[in-house]
């Protein structure tokens, strides 16, 4: 509990504290981030550019492309044990009924349904969770909600909490905003923490689902990365998560991207300097799949999030610099990068939140 709370304390330390250090000490008016809804633009973002574009995507392609062209030539077709194969559960109907009632209300305009309109996206996801439980359970006979309902259950206001500090730090890049927003301080946060609470149980339930499927087992055996000197590499990763979140206010416009990146960085080199496992952990032997199946597990949740995004009349617009082009649904197209790293933070949180678990019931375990 002691390394639980150090971690708890220099990540929310740094998280909260920096960025409004860097934004006081370049003269910024301190107050406008910390406004509550937040409904005012100051960050004026860069056009596009051919140029920065190109590098993002060469960036991009020149890690995943492989990966899909050896996953595509290592995979094997595996085929669930009969034995655990089970029927498609009652509460799987009862998800996909909410899901298909959920939807249509969040794309329509009834009247009689005026008053709850901007409350569809939380039964929706609620539908979805339960629908992939559901999946998992008939392939395998267990899944994330049935095997572990305390961690299942836990999950809900930890991923609350967990999507306001990506709310906050949205603040000094505004990335993206919230339009039809009329709530008072109050009823946005009560009416907001309902949705930001199904993000972990999704995500992490998507990938529990990939991962009994072993289509991603091809990445247990995958190219190991050694690193020398990881307390030193650990040290650099710190001081840039630092940097980073120091000047995303002060320069929005270049380092935007490092508000995904810096909370893995931050936890990761912790973890290290504590000598604990942690996501990339697995790097060493070469085992990718469960990392490979979190950075997917968020690009699937995202495909989600963003097309019942896109007709809901509580919604989010984008404005990426440089790169804000080629748009699917309201995302551009180099910006669903993003959810990448953010696979590999649900996973960590979760991680977090199993370790405290299994001090109170025994060795079983969510792998990082």
């Amino acid at each position: 509990m002691k390394t639980f709370v150090t971690k708890i304390v220099i990540l929310f330390g740094m998280l909260c504290g920096l960025p409004l250090l860097g934004v006081w000490i370049a003269g910024f008016e301190v107050r406008q981030y910390l406004e509550f809804p937040p409904v005012t633009r100051y960050v004026q973002h860069a056009p596009f550019s051919w140029k920065v574009f190109c590098i993002y995507a060469f960036l991009i392609l020149a890690w995943s492309l492989p990966l899909l062209w050896y996953w595509v030539t290592h995979r094997s077709a595996a085929l669930p044990n009969s034995a655990t194969r089970k029927n498609f559960p009652w509460w799987g109907w009862i998800g996909i009924g909410l899901l298909c009632v959920s939807w249509i209300l969040a794309w329509t305009r009834f009247q009689w349904f005026s008053v709850l309109q901007r409350h569809s996206f939380t039964p929706l996801w609620i539908g979805l969770i339960l629908i992939v439980n559901a999946l998992c359970y008939k392939r395998t006979g267990s899944c994330l909600m049935t095997a572990r309902p305390r961690f299942f259950i836990l999950l809900f206001p930890v991923s609350a909490f967990f999507w306001w500090f990506f709310e906050y730090l949205n603040r000094f890049v505004q990335n993206w905003y919230y339009v039809n927003n009329t709530n008072e301080p109050f009823e946005y946060f009560l009416f907001a923490t309902l949705p930001f609470s199904t993000v972990l149980p999704a995500v992490l339930s998507v990938r529990e689902w990939m991962l009994r499927s072993h289509q991603l087992d091809c990445f247990s055996s995958f190219i190991p990365i050694k690193t020398g000197h990881p307390r030193s590499l650990a040290l650099g990763m710190l001081v840039l998560a630092g940097l980073g979140l120091a000047g995303i206010g002060v320069w929005p416009n270049l380092i935007f991207s490092l508000l995904w990146v810096s909370p893995l960085l931050i936890i990761v080199a912790v973890e290290t300097f504590l000598s604990e496992r942690h996501i990339l952990s697995d790097f060493v032997d070469g085992d990718w799949h469960v990392i490979i199946a979190s950075t997917l597990a968020a690009l699937v949740c995202g495909f989600f999030w963003e097309m019942w995004n896109m007709y809901s009349l509580s919604r989010w617009i984008y404005s990426v610099p440089y790169v804000h082009v080629f748009k699917i649904f309201e995302m551009p197209l180099l910006g669903w990068a993003g959810y990448l790293p953010f696979g590999l933070e649900c996973a960590v949180v979760g991680s977090m939140v199993d370790r405290i678990l299994i001090k109170h019931q025994g060795p079983k375990t969510l792998k990082n």
